[in-house]
């Protein structure tokens, strides 16, 4: 990490403190991109040991979201920090939320994968899912490298790629609403993919949101609800 870009404070402990936050969110990070991973893996192949892993993992993820708010908490009240360290813990105190709600959409993913094990066993034909999960996993990690390296200098290209994941989720709709119409007997285990899809979908939403938060951070700026072309247009200037 960029430590240059933290200011320089009198007190060392100040320091090490911020710098204990920004690895705390790297490690709820890490543990929900593990989620993800894990949850798409367990709805292709049918693994419930693996769906049941991601389910326990989530108390893990909403006990480190509750653990760096409160020391985000007790810095704001005992330091009073202001100017970027300020802007550092609002972005922190918001990229948690969005990680812990990327959590619960795994969550989510690794639930379907079990409603379906009962009626399908092998997921395998849903191929689509697994190249939109892999977009989404992508711009997550790309989105927490970004917060680590404390840089916007990608945060753009990360964003546009949000544009191929909504066309991934359109396509995916279209082809579960044929599949619906092609046999009715479909339309419950269609609807729990239906679900899946969504899930991740919104992934991909909350890693945009982490990447507005970025440039809120680096930018002092808020540039939540600007399209993609304001948003690069903001960069740029």
């Amino acid at each position: 990490m960029d430590n240059s870009k933290i200011g320089q404070h009198i007190s060392g402990q100040f320091n090490k403190e911020l710098e204990h936050i920004r690895n705390n969110v790297l490690t709820m990070g890490g543990l929900v991109e593990q989620q993800i991973a894990q949850a798409v893996e367990a709805f292709m192949t049918g693994d419930m040991e693996m769906a049941e892993l991601v389910i326990k993992q989530d108390n893990q993820v909403d006990a480190l979201e509750m653990l760096i708010d409160q020391e985000c908490m007790q810095i704001l009240a005992l330091r009073q920090p202001a100017a970027f360290d300020l802007r550092l813990l609002i972005t922190v105190i918001k990229t948690i939320n969005e990680l812990e709600r990327v959590g619960d959409m795994a969550e989510r993913i690794a639930e379907m994968a079990m409603r379906l094990s009962d009626t399908e066993g092998k997921h395998e034909q849903y191929y689509e899912l697994q190249h939109m999960a892999d977009l989404v996993r992508e711009m997550l990690h790309d989105a927490l490298d970004a917060f680590a390296r404390m840089s916007i200098e990608d945060v753009t290209a990360i964003t546009g790629r949000d544009e191929y994941v909504d066309r991934e989720y359109g396509s995916i709709i279209r082809q579960l609403i044929t599949r619906m119409m092609e046999d009715p007997r479909n339309i419950t285990r269609t609807l729990d993919v239906l679900w899946t899809a969504r899930s991740l979908e919104r992934i991909g939403d909350h890693s945009v949101n982490i990447c507005e938060n970025i440039i809120y951070m680096v930018k002092g700026e808020d540039v939540r609800h600007m399209s993609q072309a304001e948003l690069e247009e903001k960069i740029k200037g």
